[in-house]
């Protein structure tokens, strides 16, 4: 019981705080979300519903600003006051499908097959060595311009490997992000060993 009140005060609190009496309701109004403006957190699950802006209503910054510091207090209060409800099972999947994504990138990172001569990423990149993806973005001579490190993964497809470039959003591209920024995190070349934590929010 006394956790349930301890919940509840520090968001009556923060409705004091922000303008308006009326200005906001936490999640849980039906209701009200049909014609109001409801903001969802990072977590995609925190949100506040604004009585006091529209549904397609363009907030001022100082607006917003309330709103997201709100937000981030709403979610703060919720996360400190309440239990995980992850489960171990959920743990599983997200080590199970991270190590997928790991796997399938060092799959792509020793295929010749992106490219048209024969050559493979790790035959100049042993292990992903040599790829530095903790100093991305940074200027590239190569490219002459700012670069993210899928922009020199298609560098180098095009032109060691005399391939065509992969799009943003192609899976073997985002694979071999995984694969390359996980080898050089963990030190360790193997798909299998496992040292990020798949759950970390």
């Amino acid at each position: 019981m006394l956790k349930k009140f301890s919940f509840i005060i520090p968001l009556l609190i923060l409705g004091i705080f922000f303008s308006g009496k009326d200005s906001f309701a936490t999640k849980g109004d039906k209701d009200s979300k049909n014609d109001k403006k409801v903001i969802t957190a990072c977590d995609g699950m925190t949100q506040v519903v604004l009585n006091d802006v529209g549904k397609n209503e363009v907030m001022t910054r100082e607006k917003a600003q309330e709103v997201a510091s709100m937000l981030l207090a709403t979610y703060q209060q919720q996360k400190k006051y309440q239990s995980t409800k992850f489960t171990r099972r959920d743990s599983l999947i997200w080590d199970r499908e991270l190590k997928a994504m790991i796997e399938e990138g060092y799959k792509w990172f020793h295929d010749p097959s992106l490219g048209t001569n024969g050559i493979s990423c790790d035959m100049c990149h042993p292990d992903a060595a040599d790829t530095h993806p903790e100093t991305y973005p940074k200027f590239q001579i190569q490219l002459k311009k700012i670069a993210l490190l899928r922009d020199m993964i298609n560098w180098c497809i095009e032109n060691p490997m005399e391939g065509k470039p992969l799009k943003e959003d192609d899976p073997r591209m985002k694979a071999m992000e995984a694969y390359i920024i996980w080898a050089r995190a963990n030190q360790d070349p193997r798909p299998h060993a496992k040292i990020l934590n798949p759950g970390r929010r």
